[in-house]
């Protein structure tokens, strides 16, 4: 049985191996509301997977959704606005 192997070692490290740069850790940080809404979409989604929803539930969904689309606007208007700044 033969191997193949690679002919050179690897110089770099590879990416999964690297910490975050400040710059990604300061756009997750921006993010964060945004991943906080959806995660609560997600998780009222989630809830009714296995039944009906009740009128609790679609409130929670409808509250969910719309609490992810001003998080959307706000951060897409904070882009903007850095955007326009520069």
């Amino acid at each position: 049985m033969r191997h193949i192997v690679a002919l050179q070692a690897v110089v770099t490290a590879a990416s999964s191996d690297r910490e975050p740069t400040a710059a990604e850790l300061d756009a997750i940080e921006r993010e964060l509301p945004l991943i906080s809404a959806e995660v609560e979409l997600l998780d009222a989604e989630i809830t009714v997977l296995d039944r009906a929803p009740s009128e609790m539930d679609t409130r929670r969904i409808r509250r969910a959704r719309r609490k992810v689309l001003a998080a959307r606007r706000a951060l897409t208007n904070q882009a903007t606005a850095m955007g326009a700044s520069a």
